[in-house]
């Protein structure tokens, strides 16, 4: 069995490479030693039990994270081979379905994902990559329903994404997953030209809500919802270099401009995001997306 897993992993990886073409993260030196070393950790607890979920889910988090996507999916495949009830494996597959580009296989993962916890108790999925307190802000459930409203938002499925994003943020029990989960669903709703429903979530809003992890989010929603200081938080998004130092915020800048007509703005934007260095990031992908739209 172990060697017909293998092969299969094997056949996928040369299909994925045909589709995709892979852009590594940009690390520092110090960043990629720490990656590494806990790669390496992650590694040795998997060979002690090559079958044990959590060993197979962490290895394929942290192969993820030095930009090996490819084999990140390798390893979460032969896990849903192993554990086909385990809603994990095909959230964390599906993650990286989405880094791929391949839209259609996330969603497939993402679906199969809510299935399977469907009436369940929500759990905490521990950060690999933990904010400064390291306080994880976000759930098993949260996680595939915030996944899976971008693979539908990405696929230009807005009924789908707001459908799917009001369930996430029915889920979201803290203010950086609601704040997290506002901010696409806002997005969704104004390029559907839902204001009315877009108005009532930008009321929950609260600017004075201390958040871990989700500032820049609050950022575009306080301007969605003010709609002032756009040029300031353009301001803020440049580096030395003429770089973007978040893609993410810099995309719900560019839809903003987008949809309050100062396209010149916008095209710059989403042209500054697309010449940067977060190829991995949800809001270079999304960029994509949106050029591939118009």
């Amino acid at each position: 069995m172990r060697y017909f897993i293998l092969v299969f992993c094997f056949l996928l990886s040369n299909h994925l490479l045909a589709q995709t073409s892979i852009t590594k993260p940009v690390l520092s030196e110090t960043a990629r030693k720490s990656l590494e070393e806990k790669l390496a950790s992650a590694k040795k607890i998997w060979q002690k039990d090559t079958t044990n979920a959590d060993a197979i889910i962490w290895l394929g988090r942290r192969t993820a994270y030095l930009g090996e996507y490819i084999g990140a999916i390798d390893l979460f495949t032969r896990g849903i081979v192993i554990h086909p009830s385990d809603a994990r494996m095909y959230r964390h597959r599906g993650h990286r379905y989405l880094t791929i580009r391949n839209f259609d296989k996330a969603i497939a993962d993402f679906e199969k994902a809510a299935k399977l916890v469907k009436g369940k108790t929500d759990e905490i999925e521990p950060d690999g990559m933990p904010n400064a307190q390291n306080i994880p802000t976000s759930t098993l459930q949260t996680n595939i329903y915030y996944h899976l409203g971008l693979a539908y938002f990405l696929k230009g499925n807005f009924q789908k994404a707001i459908k799917t994003y009001e369930k996430c943020l029915t889920l979201s029990k803290n203010d950086d997953m609601y704040m997290a989960t506002a901010n696409w669903l806002n997005l969704v709703l104004q390029l559907a030209r839902k204001s009315a429903k877009a108005n009532q979530l930008l009321a929950t809003i609260n600017p004075n809500k201390i958040l871990l992890e989700s500032g820049d989010y609050l950022k575009i929603l306080m301007l969605y919802k003010n709609h002032t200081g756009a040029d300031e938080l353009y301001a803020g998004l440049q580096t030395e270099n003429d770089n973007l130092s978040d893609a993410t915020t810099a995309f719900g800048l560019a839809m903003y401009y987008h949809l309050n007509q100062q396209k010149e703005k916008s095209n710059l934007l989403i042209k500054k995001i697309l010449a940067g260095n977060q190829w991995s990031s949800f809001g270079f992908i999304a960029a994509e997306a949106q050029i591939n739209r118009r």
